[in-house]
């Protein structure tokens, strides 16, 4: 297929896109209003019943008029629904484009990695060579070397055991002597060298107890350590431009957390996330040259009166943001100590999310918290190994992973908020 097929087939889908979400976005205004036409009567009904003056046959007409009322808002809920499914079903669990960033598939309650997503340090930094290039004063967001948790200097341990033996073998040889020294001139046998015997004793339960703590320090990797792109890999350009394909690549590599979190129920908010990141890329594609930073789409929309337009670039970054605080969120909460994963949840969307959202979209988010995982099956989803998560360094190994991670996640969201207000983009539309 040629390039010019392929990009007609990626704006006919855009542009279905944005349709379907419009149109799926006016039945959800319909819904209100028929909500709103609900709490109208039952009040209506229940000020004329307290008051007396509801007549049989205005019981009779208010009676069927709040059945039908209710009939058309569950009609209208229904096809919702219906629309829902039907429009965003393949935006869902279909492959994403190929010039978008890959999103590796994941098992609910299970993660999985492919060979590509599995990079070393040093193949982390190649990529992002080929991918960008940047000219003098670039500032590193970069990740902090990971500590191993177990000695690597084997040699230096064997040594220690060599040592301890040798001091035995000596100890036990030099106290046999003395044993048949003493005997023979009838010495006390209190006189021989318990302090030394203690000594080596000791010393040998240190090795022993050192070799075990060792077995259980193992060296284990995470998701958050084997993910195809990382936030905290990305290189600033001058003056903390953002560079837009690996952010977008990077916004990517963390979706698959929402399948983690329950395939089906929190599909809606996938939706939207991975929606927002493809609005983004639809404006990167028309011109990779230019659009080489986040700032410099945003700063066309700017000039050419478009950030407040609906479904622009701009608003898609807007709502993105927002999306990736409130995973930020949660997974602070995680860190923190949190093992209840709905409160977890519910915490991070009401300092995010809850304030820019309308009640249909709050009762969606409602329905979907019900739903959410143990923490013994949201951690067991994260790791690389099965088992992984029972053994003791899996929690250790998981803090140094998020605290590597989230540090730098935080850092891009700070330069895009002030670069939003700087420009006065932000908005507070409830939707």
């Amino acid at each position: 297929m040629s390039d010019g097929q392929k990009n007609e087939e990626r704006k006919s889908f855009f542009l279905e896109y944005i349709e379907n979400t419009e149109t799926l976005k006016n039945k959800m205004s319909e819904l209100k209003t028929y909500c709103d036409c609900l709490i109208q009567h039952a009040n209506k009904m229940s000020e004329s019943a307290a008051a007396g003056t509801l007549y049989a046959e205005e019981k009779i007409d208010a009676k069927s008029l709040l059945k039908s009322t209710c009939k058309a808002f569950l009609k209208t809920l229904e096809e919702c629904m219906l629309m829902a499914n039907a429009t965003f079903a393949s935006e869902l669990f279909e492959p994403s484009p190929a010039e978008s960033p890959p999103v590796a598939p994941v098992k609910p309650m299970k993660a999985q990695h492919h060979a590509s997503s599995s990079h070393s340090k040093a193949e982390r930094h190649l990529e992002l060579n080929n991918n960008h290039e940047h000219g003098p004063g670039i500032e590193v967001v970069k990740c902090q070397e990971r500590i191993p948790i177990k000695d690597d200097d084997e040699q230096a341990d064997k040594l220690e055991r060599n040592n301890v033996e040798t001091i035995n073998n000596t100890y036990y040889e030099d106290a046999e002597s003395r044993r048949t020294s003493e005997d023979s001139s009838s010495m006390p046998e209190e006189r021989l060298p318990s302090g030394s015997l203690q000594l080596a004793a000791e010393m040998q339960d240190s090795v022993m107890l050192q070799e075990e703590e060792e077995e259980e320090e193992e060296e284990l990797e995470t998701f958050f350590s084997l993910m195809s792109h990382r936030f905290c890999d990305i290189r600033l350009e001058e003056d903390n431009f953002i560079p837009t394909e690996y952010f977008l690549e990077s916004c990517y590599a963390i979706v698959p957390v929402l399948d983690k979190l329950g395939p089906t129920v929190f599909a809606p908010v996938k939706m939207d996330f991975v929606g927002n990141i493809k609005k983004i890329n639809q404006k990167y594609i028309t011109d990779k040259e230019k659009f080489t930073t986040l700032q410099k789409i945003v700063l066309d929309d700017v000039e050419r009166h478009l950030a407040h337009i609906r479904n622009s670039a701009t608003e898609a970054l807007l709502w993105l943001k927002r999306g990736l605080k409130f995973l930020k969120e949660f997974l602070e909460e995680v860190k923190n100590g949190e093992v209840n994963i709905q409160e977890a949840l519910n915490n991070a969307y009401g300092r995010t999310l809850r304030q820019y959202h309308g009640w249909v979209v709050r009762g969606v988010f409602a329905l979907a918290l019900r739903a959410s995982p143990t923490y013994e099956n949201f951690i067991a989803a994260l790791t690389v190994n099965e088992g992984d998560e029972q053994k003791a360094s899996f929690y250790r190994t998981m803090q140094r992973d998020l605290g590597i991670y989230l540090p730098a996640m935080e850092n891009l969201l700070v330069i895009l908020d002030d670069f939003y207000d700087q420009y006065n983009l932000e908005s507070e539309e409830v939707v």
